[in-house]
């Protein structure tokens, strides 16, 4: 009966490792899709902010148009380093599901130092 439960608890917890490790996995590579995309969204949004700017500096745009593509630029770079993020994000998760990063119960997990070996005194 005992053997049993033990059983049925082991198959439950791979179950979930396996559940996780897919789930990070599936993350990742969504997110490094939506990396992908932002980088290209983030080039043509700089050759646009150029384009403004050579255009203004001809005389054939108002200043405003810059303004415009500037600001656009600027919420593409921040929409990037947010993908970036989560994709790092992602990772460590990933990293997490296989069993890493886990401290050995050695006083590390609390921050802990392990005290220096003790040498004799060379007097």
């Amino acid at each position: 009966m005992h053997r049993d439960i033990a059983v049925a608890e082991y198959e439950k917890t791979i179950q979930a490792a396996f559940r996780e490790v897919a789930d990070a996995l599936s993350a990742k590579y969504w997110l490094a899709e939506q990396l992908t995309i932002q980088q290209a969204n983030l080039e043509a949004q700089n050759e646009r902010a150029r384009l403004a700017q050579l255009r203004y500096d001809n005389g054939t745009a108002a200043f405003l148009e810059v303004l415009d593509a500037q600001r656009d630029l600027l919420g593409v770079q921040q929409q990037l380093v947010q993908a970036r993020r989560a994709l790092l994000s992602s990772q460590v998760a990933l990293y997490a599901a296989l069993g890493g990063g886990t401290l050995a119960a050695t006083g590390e997990a609390q921050g802990v130092a392990p005290a220096p070996a003790s040498t004799p005194s060379t007097r």
